[in-house]
């Protein structure tokens, strides 16, 4: 919340008349401009058009500038709390921009800077706010432009530098804790990639878990093992897709001992049955920031409740993005474990479920069952 400090105007109105000029954020709560022709006081970063100085005069306070007879400014609303999320959202913004016009994500520095506040102070609003750091957002920025040039049938290696990552070799890097899968094996469709399957039977029929290395790729439920396993060889056509019984443990893939698969099925099987919700479970999916920002908004609805898209649109600061919200909870490859059916229509229904309305149903009716035995 923005708190304006006692007495601002011992610094030099030429000073502040700087920090107006620069859009200073380190200045908001410092004080406000009023200026005489309009009758109008903003806040220092007020994006209209900057007067003339001799119409300029400052307050410590919007009250002061009330005081004085003028009227809060309708494009900056100098006398709104400045809350966590619009420091988050701001943040955001300057991070979007910075990565359009550089092709490349700014610095820890340049963000902090662009808000005006400590270094702990941004790490914990913006987790807080996005589920992730600003580091894991702006690279995820660049990640989607790449993604989607390698979409549009760039190359790997164009589509690395159109994308800011200066070389294929820093996109490399690291690869496995932002794609996954590597770039390359990303865009052909998991060629080289070897992805290992259990299909069983589970409280909501078929059971698919799919999982790499690094973790669960893919979760499936449905009445027919072939068409789940179809499925999953559409999903990653040049993939090396191998079957895995029940009750069986991952061989070595590359010299590295994986986690055993049969206990991630396991808690799948626990949680539709309703006997285990409180799972946590590695991950190895492909997505964008956004919908990593609706993945986690929807890990945080509690269970037994639901949101609307247009209240997780909201919650998001994007108001008319209800329908990218849909989207990215149709694109989900590992639901329930992101639990999307937490997600509903304006009006409380039901909306489309990629396992079918029934399961969402049941999956909702089990949750409302065990928060009402948790009370």
């Amino acid at each position: 919340m923005t708190t304006y400090q006692a007495n601002p105007l011992n610094l030099d109105h030429d000073r502040l008349w700087d920090a107006v000029l620069a859009h200073d954020r380190s200045f908001d709560g410092v004080f406000v401009c009023a200026v005489r022709s309009t009758g109008v006081y903003c806040r220092p970063t007020c994006p209209a058009r900057r007067p003339h100085r001799s119409q300029v005069t400052f307050f410590a306070s919007p009250e002061e500038a009330r005081g004085a007879g003028f009227r809060a400014c309708l494009r900056c609303l100098p006398d709104r709390p400045e809350t966590e999320r619009d420091l988050a959202v701001a943040a955001c913004q300057f991070i979007d921009g910075f990565v359009e016009a550089n092709d490349a994500p700014p610095t820890m520095e340049q963000v902090i800077k662009s808000v005006g506040i400590t270094s702990s102070r941004l790490q914990r609003v913006f987790k807080e706010e996005t589920g992730l750091t600003p580091s894991q957002y702006a690279r995820g920025r660049r990640m989607k432009r790449f993604k989607g040039l390698v979409r549009h049938g760039e190359s790997v290696s164009q589509a690395a530098y159109d994308a800011g990552f200066g070389s294929s070799s820093r996109l490399y890097e690291n690869a496995s804790k932002q794609l996954g899968m590597t770039p390359a094996t990303y865009r052909k469709g998991g060629a080289g990639a070897v992805i290992f399957y259990v299909v069983t039977g589970s409280a909501l029929g078929r059971l698919l878990v799919a999982a790499t290395a690094a973790g669960i790729c893919s979760v499936k439920l449905g009445d027919d093992t072939a068409a789940l396993v179809a499925e999953l060889e559409q999903e990653f056509p040049a993939a090396k897709l191998v079957s895995v019984p029940p009750d069986h443990e991952f061989p070595e893939v590359s010299n590295l001992e994986v986690s055993n698969l049969q206990s991630w099925v396991d808690a799948l099987q626990e949680y539709l049955a309703g006997s285990n919700v409180n799972f946590d479970l590695p991950l190895d999916v492909l997505a964008t920031a956004f919908q990593w920002r609706v993945w986690r908004q929807l890990q945080m609805i509690p269970v037994g409740e639901t949101r609307t898209y247009q209240d997780m649109a909201a919650d998001l600061q994007q108001p008319a993005a209800s329908r990218a919200v849909g989207r990215a909870c149709a694109t989900n490859p590992v639901a329930p474990i992101i639990p999307c059916h937490r997600a509903v229509r304006k009006d409380g229904g039901l909306a489309g479920y990629r396992w079918g309305l029934e399961r969402k149903e049941a999956l909702l009716a089990m949750e409302r069952r065990l928060k009402e035995g948790q009370s």
